[in-house]
């Protein structure tokens, strides 16, 4: 057991050692933790530990056969053609969750049909009556409060990737794909049809997979992964068909083996998807010459084509994303950016590939132009005329906040060997601000980006035991005199045989050559590098885990990636130790450990160690699912904060600190549930300064209710208050105010902190009514608020000495945004969509004598904020040219 005291102690002493004797304060702590672990290993009964050994060992790989068919077979949700009965059966499925291990009570039966153009799958549930069948309608790729089947298939039988298909009992329809890179991913959408239907105290599913939605050899006979799910949510059970244990690393890994796929052949895969939108917007500019309302018009493409059986090719022509949800924007205190979460469906989907060791971030491609910040720096200035009368200058008149691409085009595939392959393009155009001269009112263009290329290369090749090698290459090309970026990465995982220990490890070379946009300066990374290696046990209910890695100064894939932060050198040792099985009176136990150690990596010199720990569990008659964490920090130097770069001589100094917190979660299947959190952070005295002690809390409250089997309600509040936080105070200085020029004149290399509150609340409501399971009606409403009030300010010189000054200028600060996204989707045909978005939109910062840290204030001030309204329609149309040809057939 680590004491917060005497780990304070050991890491504060060591901080004044040289890098060298950290790593061996560092293995000298793993080497105790694996002592005490096996320690622990060694007292286990032996009847336990060979209960515990049998469920870390894969179940037998069970065996089903389709059945060719020669006659149509017409979806209804009613197994009623003869052929149905005389297809073998795949039932006696094996539950996974709660209670992992025993036989389902009420039995279901899956058979499997083919012929020359799709899969069939038949299942038949049974239950004791309809009232234990749960049925809540959700849009698609939500499952919600409701029973599912779902059919799993890995078509190249590599135990490594894979499709799933899911259906509700209300019809709703959701897919995903399996891979190590993506995990399960939803984002992924395929074309496939189905049924559903109660018959009397059994409810059946009727699925057709046509090829053209899944990938799979030339081989005269087929051997694929097959695996069938079913949940009952009355009792919150999920079974398998082939038992999957959650003590077994993988999952597509644990999948049966369907037999009997003969002489069927990938079929031509191609598909057109046109769209057309139309936009009205409103801004009240309320300007003289400046129209409030803008309407426009689009029109494009999406491209499916299926180059061969393994490879296909997707393209985005002229696309339209104008209808994604809205961004959650937030006031940024950090030295990082923030990073945003992806909502266009074509840099979500199928990227599985791509998305290989992280170096892709896609909000890259379309992102802000890189000269967004730095149009005002090339206006011409207000000046004073021979009359005496100043002359204004230049001003904005638009300065575009997006870059819009002319397309994009991926290829992916994986041929029978295993090797995937992917390979990613867009390009996107010049991008100009607009300024006009305040004398004449003559306009002008600055371009603020480039026409660029952007591309990205990924070799994936799959190996036996859940294992792979990767190579993953990322280019950004820029047109004119700026600068171009590669980044290239090796990435790699051998399991053993058993699949219960592995090693992995990547190394990232980054390389960037040019001067700074808009600049004659040559950037000063143009080359850097990372690695990491790590060394971990992976299946059995005791995991852990071993890893060291290093990211040099001058390492940056910012321009398609994502870094928060480089110049790092970081150990981690991580355990958990997890109960699969019910006890006492909760039906599983999920527990971790572990310790991170970083340094700077030049110069290298001490940042800080974590010491966690945490647990979860759900009991098992209410189905509430508790869990806390903490966390203790001996002395913490941030060199980040400081924004003072190289990095080394600045840090702002951390007290020890320690976080405990955790987390309740109520029975989602009742009416009402709730989801509540709450944490709060300690920090020691910093008695360098007469100041108040650092402390930190957070909490939030989740209600979510459950009208009806259509309608749905859910509520989010989350408050977060930093009490004399210590940082870089944001906005930085200004050297044509008095006060910060002051500041700059007597202290010209040092930084200017602020000890500060920082009150952060956010409210989000959320609605959705689906009339069935091709419509439903969704709206989104957050309004967010985040307030700095400033206390004082300290002077921060090199090796981390503070010492306040006396600075006058108000630095309070309030950001407000509101954001409303309503969404109408109807998809009247597999694959076909019309979409109705109204988007509505506001934001505000407030400085100095503006700035409250009351909430209804800020409320109104953002109700009487100008908003931007924007409503659009979206028509989408699949053409298959499969199903074309058969109609006119």
């Amino acid at each position: 057991m680590f004491h917060l005291s005497t780990t304070y102690r050991l890491f504060y002493l060591s901080s004044r050692l040289c890098a060298v004797k950290y790593i061996r304060v560092f293995l000298l702590l793993v080497s105790v933790l694996l002592t005490t672990v096996a320690g622990q290993a060694q007292s286990q009964p032996a009847s336990e530990a060979a209960v515990t050994a049998a469920a870390a060992v894969p179940a037998p790989k069970r065996q089903l056969q389709a059945l060719r068919i020669t006659d149509a077979i017409k979806l209804d949700g009613d197994l009623n053609e003869a052929i149905w009965q005389q297809a073998p059966i795949a039932t006696e499925f094996i539950q996974n969750r709660p209670n992992p291990g025993p036989r389902e009570k009420h039995p279901t039966e899956v058979r499997i049909l083919y012929d020359d153009a799709n899969l069939y799958i038949g299942a038949v549930m049974h239950d004791v009556s309809q009232d234990s069948i749960m049925r809540e309608l959700s849009e698609r790729d939500n499952m919600g409060n409701t029973d599912f089947f779902g059919i799993f298939l890995d078509t190249y039988h590599d135990k490594i990737n894979g499709y799933g298909f899911f259906i509700t009992t209300g019809g709703v329809q959701a897919d995903a794909r399996y891979s190590p890179a993506g995990g399960e991913d939803f984002n992924w959408n395929a074309v496939w049809d189905s049924r559903t239907a109660l018959r009397g105290t059994d409810w059946v599913a009727e699925v057709r997979i046509p090829y053209s939605a899944i990938r799979f050899s030339k081989a005269a006979e087929q051997l694929w992964g097959v695996n069938f799910m079913r949940q009952r949510k009355r009792d919150n059970q999920g079974f398998f068909w082939n038992e999957v244990k959650p003590a077994v690393d993988g999952f597509v890994n644990q999948w049966g083996e369907l037999q009997g796929l003969k002489n069927i052949q990938p079929p031509l895969r191609l598909s057109l998807t046109p769209y057309v939108s139309g936009y009205v917007n409103h801004f009240p500019y309320n300007e003289q010459g400046t129209r409030n309302s803008s309407t426009s018009f689009n029109g494009g493409a999406d491209v499916k084509w299926g180059i061969n059986e393994s490879f296909t090719l997707d393209a985005t022509l002229v696309p339209d994303f104008g209808q994604v949800q809205s961004d959650n924007q937030v006031l940024n205190l950090s030295p990082f950016e923030v990073q945003f979460q992806e909502n266009r469906q074509f840099f979500t989907e199928g990227t599985e590939l791509f998305n290989k060791g992280n170096l892709f971030y896609s909000r890259r491609v379309g992102a802000t132009p890189i000269g967004f910040g730095n149009v005002s720096d090339q206006l011409r200035a207000g000046e004073m005329g021979p009359d005496g009368q100043r002359r204004p200058g230049e001003a904005v008149v638009s300065n575009p906040g997006v870059t819009r691409l002319l397309n994009a085009t991926k290829v992916s595939g994986r041929t029978s060997k295993g090797l995937g392959v992917g390979i990613f393009n867009a390009l996107s155009n010049d991008v100009y601000a607009t300024v006009r001269d305040s004398l004449d009112g003559r306009q002008r263009d600055v371009l603020t980006q480039p026409f660029s290329n952007y591309s990205i290369m990924v070799l994936d090749q799959s190996l036996k035991n859940n294992s792979y090698v990767s190579l993953i290459n990322t280019n950004v090309t820029r047109w004119g005199s700026t600068y171009d970026a590669n980044v290239t990465g090796g990435l790699f995982r051998f399991a053993n045989k058993k699949n219960s220990y592995a090693i992995d490890g990547r190394v990232v070379y980054s390389r960037r050559r040019g001067n700074a946009f808009g600049s004659e300066e040559r950037i000063d990374d143009q080359n850097g590098y990372k690695y990491r290696v790590g060394l971990s046990k992976i299946s059995g209910n005791f995991t852990w885990s071993l890893s060291q890695g290093i990211e040099s100064n001058t390492y940056n894939p910012n321009d398609l990636g994502i870094l928060f932060g480089n110049n790092n050198i970081n150990q981690s040792v991580n355990f958990s130790y997890n109960k699969y099985k019910p006890f006492w009176k909760v039906n599983n136990l999920y527990s971790f450990w572990g310790l991170d150690h970083t340094l700077l990596y030049k110069p290298t010199r001490y940042q800080g160690v974590n010491v966690y720990g945490g647990f979860n569990t759900t009991f098992t008659k209410s189905f509430l699912t508790t869990g806390m964490n903490v966390d203790a920090n001996p002395v913490t130097h941030d060199y980040f904060e400081p924004r003072q770069y190289p990095l080394g001589d600045y840090y702002v100094r951390v007290p020890v600190n320690a976080n405990v917190g955790g987390f309740l979660s109520t029975d989602y299947r009742k009416k009402l549930a709730w989801d509540l959190n709450a944490g709060v952070r300690w920090y020691a005295q910093d008695d360098r300064l007469p100041r108040a002690r650092r402390m930190g809390y957070g909490w939030g409250v989740s209600p979510r209710y459950r009208v009806s089997n259509q309608l749905n309600f859910r509520y989010s509040l989350d408050w977060n208050l930093r009490e004399n936080q210590i940082g870089y105070v944001n906005g930085g200085l200004d050297t044509s105010l008095p006060d910060d020029a002051r500041f700059r004149d007597n202290h010209p290399d040092d930084v200017l902190l602020g000890r500060r509150r920082v009150l952060t609340v956010t409210n989000t409501v959320s609605g959705a009514y689906t009339f069935n399971n091709r419509m439903s009606l969704t709206i989104r409403t957050r309004h967010y608020t985040s307030t700095v009030n400033y206390r004082d300010f300290a002077r921060l010189g090199k090796g981390g000495e503070e010492q306040l000054v006396d600075y006058r200028r108000n630095r309070d600060n309030t950001f407000n945004a509101f954001n409303v996204d309503a969404v109408y989707s109807w998809w009247f045909a597999p694959g076909s969509q019309v979409s109705i978005v109204w988007k509505n939109a506001s934001s505000s910062f407030l400085e100095a004598n503006e700035a409250t840290p009351l909430y209804f204030d800020n409320l109104s001030t953002t109700i009487n904020t100008p908003h931007n309204n924007n409503v659009s329609i979206k028509i989408l149309y699949y053409l298959d040219y499969l199903m074309l040809k058969r109609r006119r057939a």
